[in-house]
């Protein structure tokens, strides 16, 4: 569908346009080349002019014929600093940025503002709070001149705006009656995320919450009035998952007009019959990382190894972290039990504060390679002389002694530096030395469960307390490569609005573990009775026990550690095809409706 001229303005607006802070940067950046398809010239991005490094992705335009270029040439005349331009990433799109220090002089006013008109008590100190008061004012700018001064009325906009930090103008267009659209999409409500890491029974307790004592307990009363004040006020109010739709009702007094679920940019990671051959080579040099890691102490076949893996934000409940932890140790014990002749590597992916690479690993990795460096120096000398060996011999039946072949300092420095990489102790179970090694919940159950990597264990772990990038000195890979190089992610989160780590993995052909109490995990079970064939596990949490759901997990992780590598092969084959489902190409129709809905209201309120 391409955008005519009188189509709507489409502006959608968040703190991660240009910026990079978090999941939501994901969702608006991977959505843009579908949107600028479906939009054209009647799309733009609106953002915070606060990323240092900004000049990198951003081209500055000069056209200011355009109803957005008039907006700004008419701020910057006011004496606002604004960037116009087009932002360098897959799409194109125009993009519009407002430095939130430019009316630092009325942030006391805008408290008084926003207590007098709609009665939010922002003036608490908390300085993100001050800074999307002062970018909210920008905003609410911008989208005045917008509709009052540079189209009065000659076309319509349709104001999209991402969580509580970019709302707020909401309820400043909707008081003063100004012709915009407005949208508003929580992607998780902010006090959902406190209670679901502080309450065992977060769903059970849901509908008995009282949302104000519970926000002003947590600190957040502001926030979580933002947030139920602009749902309410936006002509359309959407979030991403039926999952959080119920989080909404309860904690925000608002069922939402439409469910909006995330989406990918397909095209950027299927392989399209390469999906094997990356598995394979990016699996290679996990190998690599994993003899560094484990045979310094002891080896295992790699032919028969299997590598799980589990990634994301540090929320040892909320990430499934926990019931992760439990069921690998069922896991091990029913491997060992079974005789199952296979190994299980389990990384943990994750940020926590750290000192340093634990210098034991660096040195192992050091001399193994070390070691590869002299096996390749052998084998030159070795192939060389050999070679030599075969054209000048007098009888062809006669294989020279090997032995004889290499020179004795390579033989001596072979032994020798085997010799030092060689350990009694078992391999390390977390890969850096951790600022609060004490209290990390992660290591105190390796720890207090005796999952310490054993040579008796099945199933040994991995705690990289960092995230994977090309220039990490332990991988030499980038996230994206890693999680093709393993068989199998986990993700079965207990509070997940929606769920981007389980997806990525389909996209990229990797099976995955997620829970129906993630809004992905619900997805795909409304939309795919045979999502396990599909390589796609939806664990079970929201009517089963969290030892039930312990167990179960345990279950389907044996089940696909004793399948064959054929099995797994059908199993990329068919998430590569499932993956289709998830592009932006076909969830952004969810947008369509949420911006008709916005328009229809916003008429009939006119």
């Amino acid at each position: 569908m391409s955008a005519r001229k009188k189509d709507p303005l489409v502006i959608e607006c968040a703190w991660e346009v240009c910026n990079q802070v978090g999941g939501i940067y994901t969702v608006i950046r991977s959505k843009l080349p579908a949107a600028v398809r479906r939009h054209g010239q009647n799309y733009c991005l609106l953002g915070p002019l606060v990323n240092e490094n900004i000049s990198a992705e951003f081209e500055p335009s000069s056209d200011m014929s355009n109803p957005i270029g008039k907006a700004v040439e008419k701020m910057r005349n006011m004496g606002y600093e604004v960037s116009y331009g087009t932002w360098l990433v897959t799409g194109r799109p125009k993009v519009v940025l407002l430095n939130p220090d430019n009316v630092f002089n009325r942030l006391e006013a805008l408290h008084k503002h926003l207590l007098n008109d709609h009665g939010i008590t922002t003036n608490t100190g908390d300085d993100l709070l001050e800074k999307m008061v002062l970018w909210a004012d920008l905003n609410r700018t911008f989208f005045t001149i917008l509709s009052k001064e540079v189209l009065r009325g000659k076309q319509k906009v349709i104001a999209h705006f991402h969580e509580w930090m970019a709302s707020i103008p909401i309820l400043d267009i909707r008081k003063s009656g100004l012709s915009v659209s407005t949208v508003f999409t929580t992607h998780a409500t902010m006090l959902g995320r406190y209670l679901a890491g502080n309450d065992a029974d977060f769903y059970k307790n849901l509908p008995r919450y009282n949302w104000e004592a519970e926000a002003r307990k947590y600190g957040i009363l502001p926030q979580t009035q933002i947030e139920r004040q602009c749902a309410e006020a936006a002509d359309s109010f959407t979030t991403v998952s039926e999952v959080t739709g119920l989080e909404c009702i309860h904690l925000l007094g608002k069922n939402p007009d439409v469910i909006t679920p995330n989406g990918l940019n397909i095209n950027k990671y299927v392989a399209y019959h390469e999906v094997h051959n990356r598995h394979e080579k990016y699996k290679d040099k996990i190998h690599e990382f994993i003899i560094g890691h484990f045979f310094s102490s002891y080896d295992f076949d790699l032919d028969n190894t299997i590598y799980f893996f589990t990634s994301g934000r540090y929320e040892y409940r909320n990430k499934g972290f926990d019931i992760t932890m439990k069921a690998l140790k069922l896991l091990n014990e029913m491997m060992r039990k079974e005789g199952v002749d296979k190994t299980v590597v389990m990384f943990f992916i994750t940020k926590k504060p750290t000192w340093s690479i634990n210098p034991e690993v660096l040195e192992s990795r050091g001399v193994m390679q070390e070691i590869k460096r002299n096996c390749e120096s052998i084998e030159k000398q070795l192939g060389e002389r050999l070679f030599y060996a075969a054209t000048s011999s007098k009888d062809e039946h006669k294989l020279p002694d090997l032995n004889d072949l290499i020179d004795d300092y390579w033989k001596l420095r072979y032994r020798r530096t085997i010799q030092r990489w060689k350990t009694s102790q078992w391999p390390i179970i977390v890969t850096h030395n951790l600022v609060d090694d004490i209290d990390d919940d992660l290591l105190s159950f390796m720890r207090n469960q005796q999952l310490v990597n054993s040579p008796l264990d099945r199933v040994k772990v991995v705690y990289h307390p960092d995230f994977i990038d090309s220039t990490n000195p332990l991988f030499g890979l980038d996230y994206g490569q890693f999680v093709r190089g393993c068989h199998l992610g986990i993700f079965p989160s207990y509070y997940e609005p929606w769920g981007y780590t389980p997806l990525e993995c389909v996209a990229r052909g990797v099976p995955t573990v997620t829970s129906d109490l993630s809004g992905f995990g619900r997805y795909v079970e409304d939309m795919e009775a045979k999502h396990e064939d599909k390589g796609v596990y939806v664990l079970q949490r929201s009517k089963e026990s969290e030892e039930k759901s312990i167990e179960n997990l345990a279950k389907f992780l044996l089940h696909f550690v004793k399948s064959n590598r054929r099995y797994r092969m059908l199993q990329r084959n068919k998430l590569e095809d499932f993956s289709e489902d998830f592009d932006w190409k076909v969830l952004l129709s969810s947008y369509d409706e949420a911006y008709e809905f916005a328009l229809k209201r916003s008429s009939l309120l006119d």
